[in-house]
Protein backbone atom coordinates (compact mmCIF):
# COMPACT_ATOMS: atom_id res chain seq x y z
CA UNK A 1 0.00 0.00 0.00
CA UNK A 2 1.48 3.22 -1.35
CA UNK A 3 -0.25 6.45 1.07
CA UNK A 4 1.02 10.16 -0.48
CA UNK A 5 1.17 12.88 1.86
CA UNK A 6 -2.46 14.40 0.84
CA UNK A 7 -2.65 18.42 1.40
CA UNK A 8 -6.21 19.05 -0.62
CA UNK A 9 -8.58 21.07 0.48
CA UNK A 10 -11.85 18.56 0.57
CA UNK A 11 -12.28 15.41 -0.09
CA UNK A 12 -9.68 15.44 2.16
CA UNK A 13 -7.30 13.63 4.26
CA UNK A 14 -8.59 11.44 6.71
CA UNK A 15 -6.75 9.44 10.15
CA UNK A 16 -5.33 6.35 8.30
CA UNK A 17 -6.51 4.59 12.04
CA UNK A 18 -10.33 5.36 11.13
CA UNK A 19 -10.03 4.18 7.52
CA UNK A 20 -8.61 0.92 8.41
CA UNK A 21 -11.15 0.76 11.52
CA UNK A 22 -13.85 1.21 8.60
CA UNK A 23 -12.18 -1.45 6.29
CA UNK A 24 -12.32 -3.64 8.94
CA UNK A 25 -15.46 -3.77 9.47
CA UNK A 26 -17.30 -2.96 6.46
CA UNK A 27 -18.47 -6.39 5.47
CA UNK A 28 -20.40 -6.82 8.79
CA UNK A 29 -21.33 -3.92 11.10
CA UNK A 30 -21.83 -4.49 15.07
CA UNK A 31 -22.20 -8.12 13.91
CA UNK A 32 -24.89 -7.65 11.91
CA UNK A 33 -23.90 -9.52 9.06
CA UNK A 34 -24.65 -6.71 6.99
CA UNK A 35 -22.12 -3.55 5.83
CA UNK A 36 -23.26 -0.56 6.89
CA UNK A 37 -24.08 0.62 3.90
CA UNK A 38 -26.80 -2.01 3.86
CA UNK A 39 -28.21 -1.83 6.96
CA UNK A 40 -31.76 0.13 7.64
CA UNK A 41 -32.19 3.52 8.90
CA UNK A 42 -34.87 2.09 10.89
CA UNK A 43 -32.96 -0.51 12.60
CA UNK A 44 -32.30 -0.94 16.69
CA UNK A 45 -28.10 -1.01 14.76
CA UNK A 46 -29.10 2.22 12.78
CA UNK A 47 -30.03 4.29 15.66
CA UNK A 48 -27.75 2.94 18.59
CA UNK A 49 -25.07 4.13 16.49
CA UNK A 50 -26.47 7.46 15.58
CA UNK A 51 -27.21 8.19 18.87
CA UNK A 52 -23.75 7.15 20.34
CA UNK A 53 -22.62 9.89 17.51
CA UNK A 54 -24.74 12.64 18.61
CA UNK A 55 -23.94 11.95 22.72
CA UNK A 56 -20.07 11.76 21.26
CA UNK A 57 -20.65 15.14 19.89
CA UNK A 58 -22.38 16.27 22.59
CA UNK A 59 -19.57 15.25 25.37
CA UNK A 60 -16.74 16.14 23.29
CA UNK A 61 -17.95 20.19 22.67
CA UNK A 62 -20.45 20.43 25.90
CA UNK A 63 -23.17 21.03 23.81
CA UNK A 64 -25.84 22.61 26.93
CA UNK A 65 -28.88 21.69 26.84
CA UNK A 66 -31.28 23.54 24.81
CA UNK A 67 -29.41 22.66 21.32
CA UNK A 68 -30.80 19.70 19.19
CA UNK A 69 -27.64 17.91 16.91
CA UNK A 70 -28.78 17.35 13.26
CA UNK A 71 -27.59 15.62 10.61
CA UNK A 72 -28.43 16.63 6.64
CA UNK A 73 -27.24 16.44 3.36
CA UNK A 74 -26.46 18.79 0.54
CA UNK A 75 -23.41 19.82 1.72
CA UNK A 76 -23.07 23.99 2.57
CA UNK A 77 -24.33 24.74 -0.76
CA UNK A 78 -27.26 23.76 0.80
CA UNK A 79 -27.34 25.70 4.24
CA UNK A 80 -26.76 28.81 2.03
CA UNK A 81 -30.06 28.02 0.30
CA UNK A 82 -31.62 26.81 4.42
CA UNK A 83 -30.52 28.89 7.12
CA UNK A 84 -32.16 32.05 5.04
CA UNK A 85 -35.31 30.04 3.96
CA UNK A 86 -35.87 29.27 7.49
CA UNK A 87 -35.12 33.03 9.15
CA UNK A 88 -34.68 35.55 6.66
CA UNK A 89 -37.73 38.10 7.12
CA UNK A 90 -36.41 41.33 7.45
CA UNK A 91 -32.60 41.20 6.69
CA UNK A 92 -30.01 38.70 6.89
CA UNK A 93 -26.71 40.01 7.95
CA UNK A 94 -23.39 38.74 6.61
CA UNK A 95 -19.46 39.09 7.33
CA UNK A 96 -17.97 38.95 3.84
CA UNK A 97 -14.77 37.04 4.74
CA UNK A 98 -14.45 35.39 1.67
CA UNK A 99 -15.99 33.55 -1.70
CA UNK A 100 -18.62 30.85 0.65
CA UNK A 101 -19.70 33.62 2.30
CA UNK A 102 -20.24 35.69 -0.32
CA UNK A 103 -22.22 32.94 -2.10
CA UNK A 104 -24.37 32.19 0.60
CA UNK A 105 -25.45 36.22 0.91
CA UNK A 106 -26.36 35.85 -2.52
CA UNK A 107 -28.28 32.50 -2.19
CA UNK A 108 -30.07 34.25 0.71
CA UNK A 109 -31.40 37.51 -1.86
CA UNK A 110 -34.30 34.65 -2.59
CA UNK A 111 -35.76 34.85 0.69
CA UNK A 112 -35.02 38.57 1.19
CA UNK A 113 -32.78 41.24 1.55
CA UNK A 114 -28.97 41.02 2.64
CA UNK A 115 -26.05 43.52 3.69
CA UNK A 116 -23.09 42.83 4.70
CA UNK A 117 -22.07 43.92 7.67
CA UNK A 118 -18.52 44.09 7.20
CA UNK A 119 -16.28 42.27 4.37
CA UNK A 120 -12.81 42.49 3.40
CA UNK A 121 -13.85 41.95 -0.18
CA UNK A 122 -12.18 44.87 -1.60
CA UNK A 123 -8.87 43.75 -0.49
CA UNK A 124 -9.08 40.33 -1.85
CA UNK A 125 -10.42 38.37 1.65
CA UNK A 126 -6.69 39.15 2.79
CA UNK A 127 -7.89 39.48 6.44
CA UNK A 128 -11.27 38.88 9.01
CA UNK A 129 -12.73 42.43 9.60
CA UNK A 130 -12.02 43.80 13.35
CA UNK A 131 -15.46 44.41 15.31
CA UNK A 132 -15.09 48.49 14.82
CA UNK A 133 -16.30 47.91 11.52
CA UNK A 134 -19.09 45.90 11.92
CA UNK A 135 -22.26 47.79 11.54
CA UNK A 136 -25.60 45.72 12.46
CA UNK A 137 -28.32 47.01 10.92
CA UNK A 138 -32.25 47.55 12.98
CA UNK A 139 -34.28 44.86 11.69
CA UNK A 140 -31.70 42.37 10.89
CA UNK A 141 -32.61 38.45 12.14
CA UNK A 142 -28.92 37.07 12.49
CA UNK A 143 -25.65 37.39 11.24
CA UNK A 144 -23.50 34.90 9.57
CA UNK A 145 -20.09 34.09 9.46
CA UNK A 146 -17.52 31.61 7.68
CA UNK A 147 -15.33 30.69 10.43
CA UNK A 148 -12.05 29.73 7.90
CA UNK A 149 -11.94 30.41 4.45
CA UNK A 150 -10.26 27.70 2.53
CA UNK A 151 -9.63 29.54 -0.70
CA UNK A 152 -8.19 32.63 0.70
CA UNK A 153 -6.78 31.32 3.73
CA UNK A 154 -7.77 33.27 6.53
CA UNK A 155 -9.87 32.01 9.83
CA UNK A 156 -11.62 33.64 12.89
CA UNK A 157 -9.05 34.07 15.47
CA UNK A 158 -11.87 35.09 18.29
CA UNK A 159 -15.40 34.61 16.99
CA UNK A 160 -17.74 37.62 17.59
CA UNK A 161 -20.89 38.24 19.62
CA UNK A 162 -23.89 40.05 18.56
CA UNK A 163 -27.80 40.85 20.15
CA UNK A 164 -28.69 39.26 17.11
CA UNK A 165 -28.58 35.16 16.29
CA UNK A 166 -25.29 34.20 15.20
CA UNK A 167 -24.89 31.42 12.27
CA UNK A 168 -21.79 30.08 11.54
CA UNK A 169 -20.50 27.97 8.66
CA UNK A 170 -17.86 25.91 9.86
CA UNK A 171 -17.32 23.44 7.56
CA UNK A 172 -13.42 23.39 7.05
CA UNK A 173 -12.19 24.22 10.94
CA UNK A 174 -14.93 22.39 12.64
CA UNK A 175 -13.31 19.87 15.72
CA UNK A 176 -9.87 21.40 15.03
CA UNK A 177 -10.04 23.54 18.28
CA UNK A 178 -12.45 24.06 21.08
CA UNK A 179 -14.99 26.61 20.77
CA UNK A 180 -17.90 27.67 22.93
CA UNK A 181 -21.30 26.40 21.27
CA UNK A 182 -23.47 28.63 23.83
CA UNK A 183 -21.85 31.59 21.75
CA UNK A 184 -24.38 30.31 18.77
CA UNK A 185 -27.25 29.81 17.78
CA UNK A 186 -27.12 27.59 14.64
CA UNK A 187 -23.81 25.89 13.72
CA UNK A 188 -22.92 23.78 11.01
CA UNK A 189 -20.01 21.59 8.89
CA UNK A 190 -19.73 19.89 5.63
CA UNK A 191 -17.87 16.85 7.09
CA UNK A 192 -15.69 16.85 4.10
CA UNK A 193 -12.86 18.59 5.98
CA UNK A 194 -12.39 17.36 9.25
CA UNK A 195 -14.39 14.73 10.56
CA UNK A 196 -15.85 12.40 7.65
CA UNK A 197 -16.22 11.87 4.21
CA UNK A 198 -18.68 14.14 1.65
CA UNK A 199 -22.40 13.67 1.94
CA UNK A 200 -23.55 14.57 5.30
CA UNK A 201 -23.55 18.14 7.21
CA UNK A 202 -24.01 17.96 10.94
CA UNK A 203 -26.01 20.70 12.40
CA UNK A 204 -25.93 22.13 15.74
CA UNK A 205 -28.94 24.60 16.57
CA UNK A 206 -30.51 26.26 19.22
CA UNK A 207 -34.16 25.15 20.09
CA UNK A 208 -35.46 28.67 20.75
CA UNK A 209 -34.58 29.45 17.66
CA UNK A 210 -36.58 27.37 15.69
CA UNK A 211 -39.47 29.20 16.92
CA UNK A 212 -38.72 31.90 14.89
CA UNK A 213 -38.24 29.82 11.90
CA UNK A 214 -40.85 30.31 8.73
CA UNK A 215 -43.39 27.52 8.58
CA UNK A 216 -44.54 27.99 5.20
CA UNK A 217 -41.89 25.65 3.83
CA UNK A 218 -41.71 22.15 2.38
CA UNK A 219 -40.42 20.04 4.74
CA UNK A 220 -36.98 18.80 3.80
CA UNK A 221 -35.85 22.40 4.11
CA UNK A 222 -37.35 23.18 7.34
CA UNK A 223 -34.53 22.63 10.07
CA UNK A 224 -37.26 21.23 12.61
CA UNK A 225 -38.38 18.22 10.31
CA UNK A 226 -34.56 17.32 11.39
CA UNK A 227 -35.23 18.01 14.81
CA UNK A 228 -38.40 16.67 15.45
CA UNK A 229 -37.34 13.38 13.35
CA UNK A 230 -34.35 12.63 14.64
CA UNK A 231 -32.34 12.72 11.27
CA UNK A 232 -34.20 10.28 10.07
CA UNK A 233 -37.46 11.91 8.04
CA UNK A 234 -35.73 10.73 4.91
CA UNK A 235 -33.02 8.07 4.59
CA UNK A 236 -30.44 10.29 6.43
CA UNK A 237 -26.00 9.62 5.05
CA UNK A 238 -25.79 6.45 6.76
CA UNK A 239 -22.39 5.97 5.77
CA UNK A 240 -21.17 9.54 6.32
CA UNK A 241 -22.66 9.26 9.94
CA UNK A 242 -20.92 6.53 10.66
CA UNK A 243 -17.67 7.65 9.96
CA UNK A 244 -17.92 10.91 11.91
CA UNK A 245 -18.87 8.88 14.89
CA UNK A 246 -15.29 7.27 14.25
CA UNK A 247 -13.66 10.19 13.95
CA UNK A 248 -14.85 11.60 17.05
CA UNK A 249 -13.56 8.32 19.00
CA UNK A 250 -10.23 9.18 17.37
CA UNK A 251 -10.12 12.68 18.38
CA UNK A 252 -10.84 11.59 21.97
CA UNK A 253 -8.41 9.18 21.66
CA UNK A 254 -5.86 11.43 20.52
CA UNK A 255 -6.64 14.20 23.21
CA UNK A 256 -9.60 15.58 22.16
CA UNK A 257 -9.91 19.13 20.58
CA UNK A 258 -7.23 21.12 23.13
CA UNK A 259 -4.33 18.32 22.18
CA UNK A 260 -5.97 18.85 18.31
CA UNK A 261 -5.45 22.53 18.41
CA UNK A 262 -2.42 22.43 19.60
CA UNK A 263 -0.95 20.09 17.58
CA UNK A 264 -2.51 22.01 13.88
CA UNK A 265 -0.41 25.38 15.04
CA UNK A 266 2.68 23.36 15.51
CA UNK A 267 1.73 22.24 11.87
CA UNK A 268 0.81 25.37 10.58
CA UNK A 269 3.81 27.24 11.98
CA UNK A 270 6.28 24.90 10.20
CA UNK A 271 4.80 25.85 7.09
CA UNK A 272 4.18 29.28 7.46
CA UNK A 273 8.07 29.86 9.30
CA UNK A 274 9.12 28.53 5.95
CA UNK A 275 6.80 31.54 4.04
CA UNK A 276 8.15 34.67 6.51
CA UNK A 277 12.09 33.20 5.77
CA UNK A 278 11.27 32.83 2.41
CA UNK A 279 12.47 36.35 1.20
CA UNK A 280 9.72 37.05 -0.34
CA UNK A 281 10.07 33.90 -2.96
CA UNK A 282 6.68 32.63 -1.24
CA UNK A 283 4.00 35.81 -0.70
CA UNK A 284 1.33 34.37 1.86
CA UNK A 285 -1.93 35.16 0.39
CA UNK A 286 -3.61 36.05 4.13
CA UNK A 287 -2.56 39.22 6.52
CA UNK A 288 -0.74 37.68 9.30
CA UNK A 289 -3.30 38.52 12.39
CA UNK A 290 -5.80 36.18 10.00
CA UNK A 291 -4.12 33.41 9.10
CA UNK A 292 -5.67 29.96 8.96
CA UNK A 293 -4.33 27.29 10.82
CA UNK A 294 -6.38 25.23 8.10
CA UNK A 295 -5.54 26.30 4.61
CA UNK A 296 -1.90 28.05 3.94
CA UNK A 297 -2.29 29.91 1.10
CA UNK A 298 0.61 31.36 -0.69
CA UNK A 299 2.16 32.70 -4.22
CA UNK A 300 5.44 32.04 -6.18
CA UNK A 301 7.08 34.64 -8.41
CA UNK A 302 5.14 33.05 -11.46
CA UNK A 303 1.97 31.09 -12.26
CA UNK A 304 4.99 29.06 -14.16
CA UNK A 305 7.03 28.14 -11.06
CA UNK A 306 3.59 27.84 -9.48
CA UNK A 307 3.23 25.03 -11.69
CA UNK A 308 6.00 23.26 -11.65
CA UNK A 309 6.14 23.64 -7.40
CA UNK A 310 3.02 21.65 -7.77
CA UNK A 311 4.12 19.12 -10.32
CA UNK A 312 7.71 18.44 -8.26
CA UNK A 313 5.67 18.11 -5.07
CA UNK A 314 3.80 15.37 -6.65
CA UNK A 315 6.56 13.61 -7.72
CA UNK A 316 7.60 13.52 -3.86
CA UNK A 317 4.14 12.34 -2.92
CA UNK A 318 2.76 15.66 -2.03
CA UNK A 319 -0.42 15.78 -3.42
CA UNK A 320 -2.77 18.77 -4.02
CA UNK A 321 -1.16 22.17 -3.74
CA UNK A 322 -2.20 23.67 -6.58
CA UNK A 323 -4.39 26.54 -5.44
CA UNK A 324 -7.50 27.14 -5.76
CA UNK A 325 -8.89 27.79 -9.30
CA UNK A 326 -10.66 31.06 -8.79
CA UNK A 327 -7.16 32.74 -7.56
CA UNK A 328 -4.72 30.49 -8.71
CA UNK A 329 -1.17 30.21 -6.62
CA UNK A 330 -0.64 27.36 -4.16
CA UNK A 331 -2.73 26.00 -1.01
CA UNK A 332 -1.85 23.76 1.74
CA UNK A 333 -4.40 22.31 3.76
CA UNK A 334 -3.58 20.75 6.78
CA UNK A 335 -6.44 18.98 8.47
CA UNK A 336 -6.81 17.52 11.74
CA UNK A 337 -5.25 13.72 10.12
CA UNK A 338 -2.80 15.40 8.45
CA UNK A 339 0.61 14.66 9.84
CA UNK A 340 3.41 16.43 11.96
CA UNK A 341 5.35 14.35 9.44
CA UNK A 342 3.63 15.31 6.40
CA UNK A 343 4.28 19.43 6.97
CA UNK A 344 7.53 18.69 7.88
CA UNK A 345 8.37 16.48 4.35
CA UNK A 346 5.78 19.74 2.99
CA UNK A 347 8.91 22.41 4.37
CA UNK A 348 11.53 20.56 3.64
CA UNK A 349 10.11 20.38 -0.17
CA UNK A 350 9.44 23.71 -0.10
CA UNK A 351 12.89 25.26 1.05
CA UNK A 352 14.82 23.22 -1.21
CA UNK A 353 12.50 24.01 -3.88
CA UNK A 354 13.06 28.13 -2.97
CA UNK A 355 17.17 27.15 -3.27
CA UNK A 356 16.91 25.78 -6.10
CA UNK A 357 15.50 28.34 -7.74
Amino acid sequence: MKRVYNFNAGPSAMPLEVLQEVQAEFLDFQHTGMSIVEISHRSAAYQAMQDDVKATLRRFLSIPDGYAVIFMQGGGSMQFVMHAANFLKRKGGYINTGVWSDKAMKAAQFFGTTYEVASSKGDGFTYIPSPDTFSVQDGTDYVYITSNNTIHGTEWQTYPSFDVPLFCDMSSDFLSRPFDVSNFDFVYAGAQKNVGPAGVVVGIIKEELLKQARTDLPDMLKYQTYVDKDSTYNTPPVFGIYFVGKVLHWLEDHGGLAAMASRNKEKADLVYSVLDSSDGFYRGHARKDSRSRMNVTFNLPSPELEAEFAAKAAEKGLIGLKGHRSIGGCRASLYNAVTLEGCQALADFMETFRQNH
